[in-house]
């Protein structure tokens, strides 16, 4: 899985110019940072995905092909 850089020394420095409470600000950077990190998705997790899926649609096209296949034969 990739990795998304998060500056959490700058969001922080950021929110304490802007008048947060420094204790406060760093506590959203983490939390920031654990969202970001759990649940953005990446371009790799999106190709793999991909993947995943094209290998399950070509399964299950082969399987429809053969149940087709046998029908006509028993038909």
């Amino acid at each position: 899985m990739s990795t998304i850089t998060f500056d959490t020394h700058k969001f922080v420095k950021s929110l304490t110019e802007a008048g947060m409470p420094l204790r406060q600000a760093e506590i959203l950077a983490e939390e920031q940072a654990r969202l970001i990190d759990e649940r953005l998705v990446t371009k790799d997790d999106l190709e793999r995905m991909e993947l995943r899926l094209t290998l399950r649609l070509g399964t299950m096209m082969a399987a429809s092909i053969a149940i087709v296949a046998a029908l006509v034969k028993l038909l």
